[in-house]
């Protein structure tokens, strides 16, 4: 099990590093998708992918892992909106991606949070 855990870290380490860098080199993707309810969409995208590089990195350093992997699931609970309202909107958000694409990630979130928790949080023995 420790064996998962750790390929787990390392894929999701890598995921959210990924995904927090492409906040950066293309903003404009997710910008598009922040509800509209919600104010300076630049800056959010840019908080959320500094969330996710730190984030990423925390789950590769023991004493901070646990702090990093309970900032990255309340952060995929706060970008779930823009989620539901990429697939709500699919016609003009979509990003080329079908709509039933958009329906079916929605479902990723908790599987995310799942695959965070077991990289982040070692059983207690």
């Amino acid at each position: 099990m420790q064996l998962l855990r750790s390929a787990l870290r390392l894929l999701m380490a890598a995921l959210f590093l990924g995904a927090g860098v492409m906040h950066f080199l293309r903003p404009r993707g997710f910008v598009r998708i922040v509800p509209e309810q919600l104010p300076r969409p630049e800056l959010l995208v840019s908080l959320s992918g500094i969330a996710e590089v730190l984030g990423g990195v925390g789950l590769l350093v023991p004493p901070v892992r646990r702090v990093a992997g309970t900032g990255l699931i309340a952060l995929l609970v706060a970008v779930f909106p823009a989620n539901v309202n990429m697939a709500l909107h699919a016609d003009r958000l979509g990003a080329g991606l079908p709509e039933w694409a958009l329906w079916l990630r929605l479902p990723l979130q908790p599987a995310l949070i799942a695959a965070v928790w077991l990289a982040a949080f070692e059983p207690q023995r």
